[in-house]
């Protein structure tokens, strides 16, 4: 690999502008690719397989009608009064101009709605008070009855004894048609009152069957009042709009025109704000904030180099390079569905580490310049050397994002293929377009001092090992300090950002607290819950079913409203909604999601026979968190197995490459505890813009895990593989760690201060995701950098001794032998100056 980089470098010093003039090719092509083919990045995430989506495909073949995605926009009066009728009758027309959009199948009128409620409740006073007329009037008419029988018996009864009189007295036979008369009036009367009351008993079980029927209006009217759209005070109002299909199939062009159409709704004194589910304002690929972080690494550069020119040199490699890779990567955002953190993701790695592996081999050029080596001889040189390195650490990067691959998740995929491209492009920038550009200004690389001084340059010699009192104190300082930092990492809660982390300004974030202070939290994140019910009932018992399991529902603390939205054709399927008490990202909510999946939320025994499904964005959202952690030890067991691997094959150690990997975790355990502290606790979140606290990124650890351990490798080949080689060449096992750092810290300290700068750069911006993950990856470079690689590591590895470099001699035969350094082409590069061929 050295010998072929060698070649390669060569053959770009001398061909420079042809190299320079194809990378430009490149990158025409791939910015021509973007504009030609360039599709709608989405902010949306979804997962095949996921519970929730079965659950919704489900809906949607039982129900049609109900299977649709939906979305909310808020309504509010600019002086806080109620809705005016004239503000109302806008309203209504603005919500016809959006049922005509095709994507959308219907717009609640939240004020039709609030009158449909307010007429039930009405309908059904006034039912009450006519069944308690008709109450008084059975009443009455039973009294009326009773009081006829009794009546009737009386007459009997002197009828009786009238009739026996007449019988001891002889006189009964010419009385006897009077007596029968008498008779047959009482059995007439009887007979009137019968069916009287019979048609009084019949009276009272239609009025039972109607007081039924009321009671279970009343019951289902007080399910439904939980879910208001129009506020108590009468000046806020919620749009329910309905999609004719899923949200995830909404294409967000159709999403961005329905937010823009609500923005500027004309009406007058009335804010319309679209909700989160709508608010499709991506974040800005580059801004003001990374160009911030670009002027800091040039500084670094200038600090370090001492020219303009070698400070320009990486910067140029690195935009060339990410050029090609992010407009490349966009090109197929046509054809395949994209989050807006994919192209920004390989940004901040491609900036980065371009930037920091043009840097290695123009430190390495400098240093041979210096020491009176010939231009293109150096430009070779350092290629096959430093970019041998420089290769093997791009590839510890690229191996740990494509292992994003194996996790099952395509949007992760996507991110990770993506980025490791935008690696792989830095480099080949850096072992083909910097030894074209370092050809094509020469000399000029290095200070003029520098130039009058070629020839005369030694680097200094290390003749002393670390003491073990320094070595020992290093250590444990650099434990206890990852260690305190790693301590809101116990804390940590995955989830997806809702709208309340969004910038304060924007419509999403102003729906939100609206919604919340108006309505309650949960409002702006309610589920949609299935319950299967018995066969065979009628919709009379099917509703009953409805009502018990609602106030079954109400009976959670975690549950605000449970409201029944509708039945299927053979009462098998009800649907509900459930408010939770709590807004989408809270702890309690996710909970509740969670009791529904286990089925822990109907306990009574007289709803053993029902089962509940949970669908909706919330419930996918936590599903997301579940599946990500679940994917999360496989992952991490495949990047740090296949890195252990090639660092024993390196450093040909065992222990150092282990030494390595848990540092690693230490630095790794301390960028999290920052990010949980800043982002979900809320330390120092007005200085970084956090407008809200919340639960972390569900899929940052995964990233943070795959980026950041790559780099770190990149850091610790860079100060070890010295280690190794002042070992190999006759210095003692702890005098070696100490020259190699000596070597090696230089050019990893420009490098982690250049790569944490474009990395911070990212910190300031609106969207909450993208802010973490500058966070997590600025901290976390600088800790592994400088905590880590230059301090715990040199110090663990001089108190081990010379069981830093113990390798079994089985393995050391059959592993093969890396010459990361070019150690090897270094040396025949001095036999050709004594007159031999490489």
């Amino acid at each position: 690999m050295a010998k072929l980089l060698y070649r390669l470098g060569l053959l770009s010093a001398r061909r420079a502008k042809t190299v320079v003039a194809a990378w430009f090719v490149l990158l025409a092509l791939a910015v021509s690719s973007f504009l030609a083919f360039g599709g709608q990045l989405t902010d949306q995430i979804s997962l095949p397989d996921l519970e929730t989506t079965k659950v919704a495909d489900r809906l949607a073949e039982e129900m049609p009608d109900a299977g649709g995605g939906n979305a909310s926009a808020l309504l509010r009066t600019q002086d806080g009064e109620p809705f005016t009728q004239d503000q109302e009758e806008q309203i209504a027309e603005f919500i016809d101009e959006l049922e005509s959009d095709e994507v959308i199948s219907s717009v609640g009128n939240p004020f039709a709605t609030q009158e449909e409620l307010e007429d039930a409740r009405t309908e059904i006073t006034e039912g009450a008070e006519e069944l308690e007329t008709g109450r008084e009037e059975l009443e009455s008419g039973r009294e009326e009855i009773d009081a006829g029988f009794e009546q009737l018996e009386e007459g009997q009864e002197q009828l009786d004894e009238a009739i026996a009189q007449a019988q001891e007295q002889g006189v009964y036979e010419a009385a006897a048609p009077q007596f029968e008369a008498q008779q047959a009036e009482i059995d007439a009367n009887r007979e009137a009152l019968e069916e009287a009351a019979a048609e009084l008993e019949t009276g009272e079980e239609e009025l039972s069957e109607a007081e039924s029927e009321l009671e279970r209006g009343e019951a289902m009217l007080e399910l439904s009042s939980g879910a208001q759209v129009v506020s108590e005070d009468g000046d806020v109002a919620v749009l329910m709009i309905s999609f004719s299909e899923p949200m995830e199939s909404v294409g967000t062009e159709e999403l961005s025109s329905i937010s823009d159409e609500l923005a500027q709704a004309d009406i007058d004194g009335v804010d319309a704000l679209p909700g989160g589910d709508l608010d499709m304002e991506l974040p800005h690929l580059f801004s003001v904030a990374e160009l911030i972080g670009l002027l800091i690494a040039a500084a670094v550069l200038l600090i370090m180099l001492g020219t303009f020119i070698g400070a320009g040199l990486p910067l140029l490699n690195a935009l060339i390079g990410v050029g090609v890779g992010v407009a490349g990567a966009m090109a197929l955002s046509g054809v395949v569905e994209m989050m807006s953190m994919t192209p920004i993701l390989g940004l901040m790695l491609g900036l980065a580490v371009g930037i920091d592996y043009s840097l290695f081999i123009i430190h390495r050029h400098r240093r041979q310049l210096k020491e009176g080596m010939g231009t293109h001889d150096s430009i070779a040189l350092a290629t096959g050397t430093a970019g041998n390195a420089v290769v093997f650490a791009g590839a510890t990067v690229v191996i740990a994002l494509l292992a994003l691959n194996v996790t099952g998740l395509p949007f992760l995929a996507l991110m990770g293929t993506v980025a490791a491209a935008c690696v792989a492009i830095a480099v080949l920038i850096a072992v083909t377009m910097t030894p074209a550009m370092l050809s094509i200004v020469g000399r000029k690389i290095l200070r003029g001092k520098e130039r009058r001084h070629i020839g005369e340059y030694r680097s200094k010699v290390v003749t002393e090992p670390m003491g073990h009192g320094k070595a020992v104190g290093i250590a444990v300082l650099a434990l206890l300090g990852l260690g305190v930092l790693s301590i809101p990492t116990f804390d940590l809660r995955l989830g997806l950002p809702d709208a309340s982390s969004n910038a304060e300004d924007s419509a999403s974030y102003q729906a939100f607290h609206a919604t919340e202070e108006a309505f309650g939290a949960g409002v702006n994140g309610p589920l949609l819950v299935l319950a299967d019910l018995p066969e065979g009932l009628d919709d009379t018992a099917a509703q009953d079913y409805q009502i018990d399991i609602g106030n079954e529902l109400l009976a959670n603390e975690n549950i605000a409203a449970a409201v029944p939205a509708s039945l299927n054709d053979d009462n098998t399927l009800g649907v509900f909604q459930v408010i939770p008490e709590d807004g989408p990202a809270a702890e309690s909510t996710e909970a509740l999601v969670h009791e529904f999946r286990d089925g822990e939320v109907l306990t009574g025994a007289d709803l053993a026979d029902v089962d509940l499904s949970v669908a909706g964005m919330t419930a996918a959202q936590v599903d997301m968190s579940d599946v990500i952690s679940d994917a999360l030890p496989l992952y991490l067991a495949l990047v740090i197995g296949l890195s252990l691997l090639l660092m024993i094959m390196v450093f040909r150690s065992i222990l150092l490459p282990v030494i390595a990997t848990l540092g690693f975790v230490g630095s790794f355990a301390a960028a999290v505890g920052i990010v949980v502290a800043v982002f979900q606790w809320g330390w120092f979140a007005d200085f970084i813009g956090v407008t809200e606290p919340g639960p972390i990124v569900t899929f940052l650890p995964v990233l943070m895990v795959g980026i950041l351990f790559g780099l770190a490798m990149d850091y610790q080949l860079f100060t070890a593989s010295g280690m190794r080689e002042a070992y190999a060449h006759g210095s003692a096992p702890r005098l070696a760690v100490r020259q190699g750092l000596h070597a090696g810290r230089s050019v990893v300290t420009a490098a982690a201060l250049i790569m944490s700068s474009v990395f911070a750069g990212f910190i300031f911006t609106d969207d909450p995701m993208v802010a973490s993950m500058g966070l997590g990856l600025s901290v976390g470079v600088l800790l592994d950098a400088f905590v880590v690689r230059l301090l715990l590591v040199p110090a663990l590895l001089h108190l081990a001794g010379p069981a830093a470099w113990w390798l079994p001699k089985w393995m050391d035969r059959i592993i093969p032998d890396v010459d990361v350094e070019g150690a090897k082409l270094e040396r025949k590069m001095v036999d050709d100056s004594a007159g031999r061929d490489i």
